[in-house]
Formats: C-alpha cells, sequence, structure tokens
C-alpha cells in the first residue's frame, strides 16, 4: 500500500501494514508502527518514531529540525505513539540538547490542521489541540488537556490534566489540572466542568476538586497556607492530591483569576 510516487530513504523501517500516500517523502531513521496511514504529500524526517495506527493526513511535517538557534545539528528525535491523528499541515520538530533531546507523544492524541508542536514539547495521551494552536519549546501537555484554536503556549508553560484553554488564548503561565483558561493573556476561568461530566468523574470527585479550587485561588490565603488548608479539610483524593502536586512543582507561576 505504498504509492509509486512516494519517495522512502533505505534506513527507514516501515511496518508491511503501514499506507503511504502519492509524494510523500519518508527520510532516514524514520520506524513507522502497523497499520498506520501517511497520506499525500507528507514529509516525515528522521530520527522520528511513528507507532501504531497513526493516521497522518496531506501535507503534514513530522521531524524537522527544531526552530531554534542553539541547535547545532545534534542528534535529536521525535517519538510518537499509538493511534493518533495528524490533520493537515500539521508540524512537529525534533528536540535539542537543551531539552534533552526528544520531543515525545504519547496516545490517542488528535492535532487539528495547522497546529505547531515545537522541540523538546512532551504530549501525554489524549490530547486534543485545535485549528492554529501552536506550542513553543519545552512545553508539557497532560493527559485529556484541550488546547483550542489559534491558542499561543508560551515556552516551558505546563498545561494539567483535563484543563481547557479557550480559543485565541496566550498562554504565558502554567494551567491548572481541571481548570478553565481564558483571554489575551489567559487567566483563570473556574474549572473546567463540563469536561469533568463528559469524562464520568463522580460528583464527590467533582465536589472535592471545587472546594480545593476555592481554597487556593479564593480564599486570600498564600499557596502554602492553602495547600495545608486542603489537608486539614481532609481532601485527599487522587484529583486533589494531583492538582496539589501541580501546583508544588509550577516553575513559571500559576494562571490566576
Amino acid at each position: 500500500m505504498i504509492h509509486n510516487t512516494a519517495i522512502l530513504s533505505k534506513s527507514a523501517e516501515i511496518d508491511p501494514g503501514v499506507e503511504i500516500g502519492p509524494y510523500s517523502i519518508i527520510g532516514d531513521n524514520v520506524r513507522i508502527g502497523r497499520n498506520t496511514k501517511i497520506g499525500p504529500h507528507v514529509v516525515i524526517e528522521g530520527p522520528t518514531t511513528i507507532g501504531e495506527g497513526c493516521n497522518v493526513f496531506q501535507f503534514c511535517s513530522l521531524g524537522a529540525i527544531p526552530q531554534d538557534l542553539k541547535f547545532n545539528d545534534e542528534y535529536s528525535e521525535l517519538i510518537i505513539g499509538n493511534n493518533n491523528t495528524f490533520r493537515e499541515y500539521v508540524t512537529i520538530n525534533r528536540g535539542t540538547e537543551g531539552g534533552g533531546g526528544k520531543t515525545v507523544l504519547g496516545n490517542n492524541n488528535f492535532l487539528m490542521a495547522c497546529s505547531h508542536v515545537a522541540h523538546d514539547c512532551c504530549l501525554s495521551n489524549n490530547v486534543i489541540m485545535a485549528n492554529g494552536s501552536s506550542l513553543a519549546g519545552h512545553i508539557i501537555i497532560e493527559d485529556y488537556a484541550i488546547v483550542g484554536g489559534l491558542v499561543g503556549v508560551h515556552q516551558f508553560v505546563h498545561i494539567g490534566s483535563y484543563a481547557m484553554i479557550a480559543g485565541l488564548s496566550g498562554v504565558s503561565k502554567d494551567a491548572p489540572p481541571f481548570s478553565l483558561v481564558a483571554g489575551h493573556r489567559a487567566k483563570l476561568l473556574g474549572l473546567n466542568l463540563v469536561g469533568l461530566k463528559r469524562n464520568n468523574f463522580s460528583k464527590e470527585t467533582i465536589s472535592e476538586i471545587k472546594r480545593a479550587y476555592k481554597t487556593v485561588f479564593r480564599s486570600g490565603l498564600t499557596l502554602q497556607k492553602a495547600i495545608a488548608k486542603i489537608r486539614d479539610d481532609g481532601l485527599n483524593s487522587p484529583e486533589v492530591s494531583h492538582l496539589i502536586d501541580f501546583i508544588r512543582n509550577s516553575e513559571r507561576g500559576l494562571v490566576r483569576e
């Protein structure tokens, strides 16, 4: 299922079940897993590994060198897991030495048309990036986060699990798990309650997250005192513990109301 106009490097490792469309170019040191579909006019440069069951639409560019002036042709790679979908004109760059040398995407991610993932980013699983959204370098996005259309995310930002970034937002600080973030310079609007309900969080868990959120962001307490109060109030669910760990580990500071 490889079109006769496609160009494949002799060093590429391509599973027999892979489909590759017309005029696509598969470069050196590229590995593509079973049942992955590569559309027409796609360019994949190595070192890049793509897992099983991915769907790469036309005109995507995967694994090109990073857009980083410090890059000096050092070894770096792009690693993509299973069952990811990349719509038209998606671009994903390899890593740099300064970021550990790897750009990594997990499983079941959906990147819509014209979205961009820069060097050394790490996307976990079930992440959605809407049309025209763009990630600068060294960004971490946790499971089930949604990045809206035409969103720009500053380098080194951390976006927590189940967070929702509204379209046209500019995100320069860390977005906490379960949060709803929006604005030209993004602010915290509240919790992503729709996302939590759609993902079958229990009423009890949502209630705990609400109480923890109010303590951290609306009580007027310092972060340290807010975290202590959350523990004193007996809010010990895994979700609240994750929120606390996220806050403690934030390096850029948190998006606030």
